[in-house]
């Protein structure tokens, strides 16, 4: 391979193989290559003006001599090679005499490295394998590639991040993970590893990534060109801020992202949800959000309310507000072929469209195709109609829905948008989705957006959205698997993310296991981002008309009120909505500090602790910030638990006041009626009256 330098940027070539070094910010380095004759422009997830530094560029010649020549015959078979490295404050690239690149940080250990099994001649690694750390590989009749990346392997590694998984385990290592979105699965390809650096995926194809016990390997089905980003850091919390810094920060978290938001499956009419809202303030009950849930609308795509059962959204919008609540409403990328939009956009080409067959994308309730986010039109098309017919009338916050999209089938190779192949580029959608309800609500003047949306690809968070865990069970098990999502997607940089209360499908109302459920649920919701109760709720309650002006019409769940479940179950979870209320001060200084520094909100245990080697194994506790410990109860009956206090700091029991020295495994009483928490023994928090 030959090197050569062009400003800050080190390049090196092999025949029609490129690759760019470069640095991206403090400590930080983005690496690219491509068979091309141009290198794809494309920074995805990545910002285009990263921080200016200086970095140290050297290059080099050594002499290499095949170790099984003759002596007599060495000085006749001495060939030369180059060698090259760049160095960006606290992370070194290196190339060794055949190409392959290794990372170190500035201590001189070892980060990672590409995994090579080729033949070669000075290397530990001699093998004729041909298996090449890094490969693009054309697909044939294409000008388009396959790309596998690979690096070693460490025993002592640990991985966590990549966004929203439906699984128990925290640590990622030795996991195989699809890089792609489905309902309540949200691809965000940023790993932090515990030897001290984070790796963004910078590449929005269809894929996967294993973290193998032999390798790491990470694989774009197609594509133009390879592209990530590496950060090296001694903590997690320096790696975390490099990261944010090149993909965006979440704007300040608005006011009333910082309650509590009552949803359900799904008020059918406009003095239905009016009824709620007054209920929650005759009982004096804090209420920041209620939500308008799907199939309010005329048909899909018209982006309305249906007249019929909302007659006058202004005056309930007018009303909410004189009660301090603002309005959700909930729209889908759904376009019926009957809806007034389908043909105007159809038109417009700013649907996506199919390879081969019918372009129908989901039979759901109607015939429909989701409208392409990647394209500028489309997305101003779909703002200036929801501008018209919500914004305008009041709505400052939307639940963007559908988001991964949900196509039925997951056929990725069928789809096309303005942005190329699905194949290549459809993991952009909902960062795409979100930045469409971005740029015009920005454009209005407002600040602090925040819309709720059901999928996220990494920088998502700098357009203002916050993720749920989508369409998830109502069972313990669900409810366990939600806190490595959420710990984990504060690692891959989205820090406002939430369930629903209580999972979403399958809570029958009157089943004391399910009532029991909740309230655990509840309690753990009081310590996530957002604190937002939602489900469908069974059993349903059937339309009285299943088609009206041949529109089919949408059942709805039961009662989901905080009164729903009986008073006892009422009179803890009022508890727990005060309970937020009285920390809404320390929500609020740690939104800052995500909005200032990507800092998550939910944090892992070693996050806060990195240098106790116990908080890196820990995964069923967490810290809610900095200061406040949070140990939920996952199982049916759970009466008590052990929490791990961590060293080198004292403890303060949130309920007794007892303190206790860290270092030590302890366990606590946990009531139906409280969560086993505890702060830090110098900090002071109104948790309880």
């Amino acid at each position: 391979m030959k090197f050569s330098r062009i400003g800050n940027r080190l390049i090196g070539k092999s025949g029609v193989e490129t690759i760019w070094i470069e640095p991206w910010g403090e400590n930080s380095l983005r690496v690219r290559m491509s068979k091309e004759a141009t290198m794809d422009p494309n920074d995805w997830a990545l910002l285009d003006t990263p921080a200016a530094t200086s970095p140290v560029i050297t290059l080099d010649e050594i002499e290499l001599i095949e170790p099984w020549i003759p002596e007599a015959e060495k000085a006749k078979r001495t060939v030369k090679s180059e060698i090259a490295s760049i160095q960006n404050g606290e992370i070194i690239a290196s190339f060794n005499a055949e190409g392959w690149l290794s990372f170190k940080n500035s201590d001189g250990q070892l980060l990672t490295e590409e995994y090579w099994r080729d033949r070669n001649r000075i290397d530990r690694y001699c093998a004729p394998l041909r298996i090449e750390g890094r490969e693009l590989k054309p697909l044939t009749g294409t000008s388009d590639y396959r790309l596998t990346l690979r690096f070693e392997a460490f025993e002592d590694e640990q991985i966590f991040g990549l966004g929203q998984y439906q699984e128990k385990v925290l640590n990622k290592k030795g996991a195989t993970l699809e890089l792609a979105h489905r309902n309540s699965q949200a691809s965000v390809p940023f790993m932090l590893s515990s030897r001290g650096y984070g790796l963004l995926w910078n590449n929005p194809a269809i894929g996967t990534v294993t973290f193998g016990t032999n390798r790491t390997e990470w694989v774009a089905e197609s594509t133009k060109k390879l592209d990530y980003f590496i950060t090296a850091g001694a903590t997690p919390a320096q790696i975390e801020e490099q990261y944010a810094n090149a993909v965006g920060k979440a704007p300040m978290m608005p006011e009333y992202g910082l309650g509590f938001w009552q949803c359900k499956l799904r008020y059918r009419s406009q003095e239905e949800l009016l009824n709620v809202a007054r209920e929650y303030k005759r009982r004096g009950l804090p209420l920041d959000v209620i939500v308008v849930d799907f199939f309010h609308w005329t048909k899909q795509g018209d982006f309305k309310f249906e007249p019929r059962d909302w007659p006058d959204p202004d005056a309930m919008i007018a009303e909410l507000k004189e009660m301090d609540i603002e309005l959700m409403v909930s729209v889908w990328p759904t376009i019926d072929s009957r809806s007034e939009n389908y043909g105007p956009m159809s038109g417009e080409g700013y649907l996506i469209s199919a390879d081969r067959g019918m372009n129908i994308n989901m039979n759901w309730m109607g015939e429909t195709v989701f409208f392409d986010a990647t394209h500028p039109g489309a997305r101003d098309y779909v703002w200036q109609v929801c501008k018209k017919n919500y914004y305008d009338k009041g709505v400052r916050l939307f639940w963007l829905d559908e988001a991964e999209p949900e196509y039925g089938p997951y056929d990725f190779d069928l789809y096309r948008y303005y942005q190329g192949p699905a194949l290549q580029c459809t993991n952009i959608y909902p960062l795409m989705y979100a930045k469409g309800y971005y740029d015009g609500m920005t454009a209005e003047g407002q600040e602090g957006v925040c819309n709720l949306v059901r999928s996220a690809w990494a920088g998502a968070q700098r357009y203002g959205a916050l993720i749920w865990s989508g369409d998830i069970s109502s069972t313990f098990r669900a409810m366990r698997e939600q806190l490595q999502i959420g710990l984990n997607m504060g690692i891959a940089g989205i820090p406002w993310w939430t369930t629903d209360i209580g999972g979403f499908l399958g809570g029958h109302v009157e089943d004391p296991g399910f009532q029991e459920l909740l309230v655990r649920w509840f309690a753990f919701g009081v310590f996530t981002p957002v604190f937002r109760l939602h489900g469908e709720r069974v059993p349903h309650i059937e339309p009285e008309q299943a088609v009206i002006d041949g529109v089919g019409q949408m059942m709805t769940g039961s009662d989901n009120e905080i009164w729903s479940y009986g008073e006892e179950n009422y009179e803890i979870m009022k508890d727990y909505i005060l309970m937020r209320e009285r920390l809404r001060p320390y929500i609020r200084e740690c939104m800052a500090v995500a909005h200032e520094k990507g800092s998550p909100v939910m944090r892992t245990m070693f996050y806060e602790f990195p240098e106790d080697a116990a908080c890196w194994t820990v995964d069923s506790q967490y810290m809610f910030g900095p200061d406040i410990l949070v140990a939920p109860i996952f199982e049916l009956g759970q009466r008590s638990r052990e929490v791990y206090l961590p060293k080198n700091q004292s403890w303060k029991n949130a309920k007794t006041n007892e303190v206790l020295q860290g270092g030590q495994t302890v366990t606590i009483d946990a009531p139906i009626h409280e969560i086993p928490l505890f702060i830090r023994a110098d900090k002071s928090l109104p948790i309880y009256e």
